[in-house]
């Protein structure tokens, strides 16, 4: 149970309005356009029930939804579903706790900055450039509509958002810029992220990460797995297959959970809690996703 500030349920509506039709083409590979896999895991996540603070917007999601023509990837349901559970619970203990710097990287549309939206608490939210220019526009339609309905607040707290190319960007780097204080403990979400960066990229970034990590910080990570005497890239090969933006945004690391363990290991972070997304009651199949929290080693 979750103290120390009041959360409120709600329960998703359909969404009344919305078109939703296949692309007639992919998000561009360099990030220039906005990401059509963000946009589906949106979708999906705009159905949901979930919780929100006080001051949060329970109906964010759908709000940064309007008028997307992302194609809902529905097999992806249950383990986005657990996802969600698992990184809202998350963000709700940090700010419980009194975190005052939230960090969402890979952010997409996450609307968690405006649902969680509370008192002394900042969000800051790195993507693709293509992606967050999109998201501003969005966010400064939800922003400017709240402020004619005569809630002018909710401007004071809206994300800080800065671009960044996962591959070669120091993330401690962009998050300086954009005024993340790194002397303070910070919860950093790496949600649906890490399988898009090969095993070499995916060290360099989350030591980078740790770069920003003042002491009390925690990371929290989805982690995409197989079982064990696999072979790991057949395994990613088989995956893109499936996928109808696999050639603009290409699975890269699936590995079992001790290879994934290791990986945070070699980057500076110590894995303190591990669930797999199937014991969540989401019915996402087990062996497949491991939703991890970390803390900085050393």
């Amino acid at each position: 149970m979750i103290t120390g500030t009041m959360i409120t349920g709600t329960t998703a509506a359909p969404l009344a309005g919305m078109a939703v039709a296949r692309p007639a083409v992919d998000s561009a590979a360099d990030g220039s356009e906005p990401s059509r896999t963000s946009q589906a895991v949106a979708l999906l996540r705009a159905e949901l029930p979930r919780l929100h603070t006080p001051g949060g917007d329970p109906d964010a999601q759908r709000r940064l939804c309007a008028g997307m023509r992302a194609a809902p990837a529905a097999d992806q349901g249950p383990s986005i579903a657990a996802r969600t559970r698992f990184f809202d619970g998350q963000v709700l203990a940090a700010i419980c706790a009194g975190v005052r710097q939230i960090v969402i990287l890979g952010s997409g549309y996450d609307d968690r900055a405006l649902r969680f939206r509370s008192p002394g608490v900042t969000f800051f939210e790195l993507d693709h450039s293509g992606t967050q220019a999109d998201k501003r526009a969005r966010l400064h339609a939800i922003l400017a509509e709240d402020e004619s309905a005569g809630s002018p607040a909710a401007g004071e707290h809206a994300p800080v958002l800065a671009a960044a190319d996962f591959t070669s960007d120091d993330v401690a780097v962009v998050l300086a810029g954009a005024g993340h204080d790194p002397g303070l403990s910070t919860l950093f979400l790496c949600e649906g992220l890490l399988v898009y960066l090969d095993q070499v990229g995916t060290v360099r970034f989350l030591a980078s990460v740790r770069g920003a990590a003042a002491a009390g910080s925690l990371l929290a990570a989805s982690l995409v797995t197989h079982a064990d005497g696999l072979d790991s890239d057949a395994v990613v090969a088989r995956g893109n297959a499936r996928r109808r933006t696999a050639g603009a945004e290409p699975w890269r690391t699936i590995l079992p959970a001790a290879g994934q363990s290791d990986l945070l290991a070699r980057s500076g972070w110590r894995i303190v809690r591990a669930v797999d997304a199937a014991d969540l009651g989401t019915g996402a199949d087990p062996g497949r996703s491991l939703l991890v929290t970390a803390e900085p080693a050393g």
